[in-house]
């Protein structure tokens, strides 16, 4: 079944506030269709897997902004620091030291958002609620990793209404975090919201949204 890209982006677009930015999820989807959707004007693009972007991104424009949207292995640290203007999915001091390191030998200030599991559930990344203040005063703390705000994943509930006071909880802590003493971060994004949920995590104050099979239809394993 052919996939029309452009009316998919255009039709997200228009239910989209001006001030909330879209991640288009290209994972596992070839680069025809990655170019569909930048011929759209769409230049921010998410990838999960280090090795299946860095073969992609040498025959793409050069001005995509690539985000990294999945867990990141500390042994793909290094290549992900060269290639994603943006990590998503900071969920541990490990992790976020060795973003540091790897950004510190290229002499880059890496992005990155901290992944919170807000629901806790053992099948998902993220750190728990109660640690949030002790990695974002890690995160702060250090010269080559520029702290930009927060990340959560949503339980897949068959009703996505049930989503609602989960981002409702995040964007609360995120708004609470306007009042901790963070003088090196700039905590400007709330990435919550995926396609069968983007909607409610926008209604409730997501600026960040990850789309992908509404934008590019079913994986391509």
């Amino acid at each position: 079944m052919k996939v029309d890209v452009a009316e998919n982006l255009r039709r997200i677009r228009d239910e989209l506030p001006t001030d909330v930015r879209l991640v288009a999820v290209s994972k596992y989807h070839p680069n025809a269709y990655l170019m569909a959707a930048y011929d759209a004007g769409q230049r921010i693009f998410g990838e999960s897997h280090v090795q299946e972007l860095s073969q992609k991104a040498a025959s793409l424009p050069k001005d995509i902004q690539w985000h990294f949207i999945g867990h990141l292995q500390t042994n793909k640290v290094k290549q992900a620091v060269k290639l994603f203007e943006l990590i998503h999915s900071v969920d541990s001091e490990h992790l976020l030291l060795a973003v540091e390191e790897a950004a510190t030998k290229i002499h880059k200030v890496q992005e990155i958002l901290l992944q919170v599991n807000l629901a806790r559930e053992e099948s998902k990344f993220g750190l728990y609620k109660e640690d949030l203040p002790f990695l974002l005063q890690k995160a702060d703390s250090l010269s080559h990793v520029r702290l930009c705000g927060l990340m959560c994943i949503a339980p897949n509930y068959k009703n996505v209404e049930e989503c609602r006071p989960l981002f409702r909880e995040m964007y609360d802590i995120f708004t609470g975090l306007h009042a901790f003493p963070l003088p090196h971060s700039e905590m400007r994004w709330l990435s919550m919201g995926m396609t069968h949920d983007y909607a409610v995590a926008v209604e409730e104050g997501a600026n960040l949204i990850r789309v992908g099979t509404a934008i590019f239809g079913p994986r391509q394993y």
